[in-house]
């Protein structure tokens, strides 16, 4: 079979036989071979075409996946929920199964060192000022009462990223629900009572997706 001459076509190809590996076999499991395997006849030279390495491959899956089912989208346009309201359904819609099992949280990080500052980066450029819009959003319709704003969206997304990924900071799944009930009494504290006991049952199922071997 000759290689795709549409490279959006083959990107999208690698991309998804990519994600089907990582989600059956494991992110560090599933070699570059293993992938061209599942290409119907394209090369190893192809994938190295359009990345550099498995790692590159598992950032374009993960920003595919954000920017697809981007769960701050979601939730803008909703006028049933005030603003806290909209941040416990977006902790929600980032449980669901493929997008947990996929999260960076499941990738050995501190093995991985640029992969982790692009999600450091990632998160401060696009996923802090979408917190943010919320907690201001929860601020003028009263659902959310606090003197820090941008340090709550700072440390939602910094506790994600490092505090709360098992290949960083290695806990049982026991610890990491407790570590997350730990970060639901901090932001009641400041004043924005995200996690609450539903959040901390869908943190629950979560922990269970994630690989035993991370724990």
């Amino acid at each position: 079979m000759a290689r795709n001459k549409y490279p959006e076509e083959t990107v999208e190809k690698i991309l998804k036989a990519a994600q089907r590996l990582f989600l059956e076999k494991g992110y560090e499991q599933t070699t570059i071979q293993d992938i061209v395997d599942q290409l119907g006849g394209l090369t190893k030279g192809a994938v190295y075409h359009h990345f550099k390495s498995k790692e590159e491959i598992m950032d374009a899956i993960t920003t595919k996946m954000f920017m697809d089912g981007n769960p701050f989208e979601k939730v803008r346009g909703r006028t049933d929920l005030n603003g806290l309201e909209k941040m416990k359904e977006v902790v929600r819609l980032t449980q669901e199964p493929d997008w947990s099992s996929l999260s960076r949280q499941s990738m050995p990080l501190l093995k991985n060192p640029r992969l982790l500052a692009k999600a450091i980066e990632d998160n401060q450029t696009i996923v802090t000022p979408l917190w943010l819009e919320l907690i201001e959003e929860g601020m003028a319709d009263g659902s959310i009462r606090t003197e820090y704003p941008r340090e709550v969206a700072e440390l939602l997304t910094l506790l994600d990223t490092l505090w709360m990924a098992p290949t960083i900071f290695p806990a049982t799944r026991d610890i990491l629900l407790h570590k997350f009930r730990c970060a639901g009494e901090i932001f009641a504290n400041l004043g924005v009572p995200v996690i609450d006991e539903e959040m901390l049952a869908l943190a629950d199922k979560y922990f269970q997706l994630l690989p035993p071997e991370l724990t």
